[in-house]
């Protein structure tokens, strides 16, 4: 296992994926960058069917697939096999809090570039003590990431533009971390849902943003800093009050490679909301 090990690090090391290698990576042609998926969208259909799941990914148009967590039960090698096999790839991966430490081997078997935390526990978010404490603890993570030749990001939701005193969770998070180690993917749906401009936001932190993930919020709902029923306005890309053309133009840019579309819950089917986000996105990518 040790020999393993270290190939895999050797490997990642030679590899190294560093903020400046993926922005030669990045496409300069927007109509060419590939639109990726969150595996959590099919959440049920990929425990009952991987196999097929993919397939009709792939056959909508998307390129790539984010991973999530509970998928880590199968061996890492096996399902970087099957997602290869349907003419995707994975570069990057949803890692809960709890189980990052001991995670890494698996991230890197799996092959994706970017390793996620996915969230902070519910006792880490309501205060600002647990918000500091998840920062210090992404920059251990983002020190080990880089040494594997790998990047470490965080997922923004709603909570995290909660307001502490003279500051917010997620300012918290982008002051308190080493910005060359830790990088932030953003969630443009619950940036909008907490009441703010996703362009704003990029604009200001350029160079920390590693991906995006693209999901609508219908119109007509006030923000909330809590997950529940009062934020869940989903809908499909193109369809809300999202302003993706700007987003799309700064992401080019700003040279970020990754984007994934995620359909939490909605009101049609998962596959035909895929289906028109990934029209969508393609209509304003031209």
């Amino acid at each position: 296992m040790s020999t393993r090990r270290n190939f895999l690090r050797s490997s990642a090391a030679l590899a190294s994926f560093t903020i400046s290698g993926l922005a030669r990576m990045a496409v300069a042609d927007r109509r060419e960058r590939p639109i990726g998926v969150q595996l959590y969208s099919v959440r049920d259909q990929v425990q009952t069917d991987l196999n097929d799941t993919l397939a009709e990914i792939r056959k909508i148009g998307y390129k790539q697939v984010e991973t999530f967590p509970p998928q880590y039960v199968a061996p890492a090698a096996d399902l970087r096999r099957a997602i290869l096999d349907h003419g995707l790839t994975v570069p990057s991966g949803h890692f809960g809090y709890d189980r990052i430490a001991s995670q890494w081997d698996y991230a890197q078997e799996l092959g994706v570039k970017d390793v996620v935390c996915a969230g902070l526990p519910n006792a880490m978010r309501g205060s600002l003590e647990g918000i500091q404490k998840a920062a210090d603890q992404f920059n251990q993570w983002g020190a080990h990431a880089r040494q594997l030749g790998l990047r470490f990001a965080f997922h923004n939701h709603n909570f995290e533009f909660q307001q502490f005193s003279a500051t917010t969770g997620l300012e918290t998070l982008l002051q308190r971390t080493d910005p060359s180690l830790v990088f932030w993917q953003m969630d443009c749906y619950w940036v909008a849902q907490a009441g703010h401009d996703p362009v704003e936001l990029m604009k200001r932190h350029a160079g920390r943003i590693s991906s995006l993930y693209l999901e609508d919020l219908k119109p007509g709902f006030p923000p909330t800093f809590v997950q529940g029923p009062d934020s869940a306005h989903f809908t499909e890309v193109g369809s809300g009050t999202v302003h993706w053309k700007s987003i799309f133009d700064l992401a080019t840019q700003q040279k970020i490679a990754y984007m994934f579309v995620e359909r939490d819950s909605g009101d049609l089917p998962v596959m035909e909301s895929l289906r028109i986000s990934y029209h969508n996105i393609a209509k304003l990518l031209d």
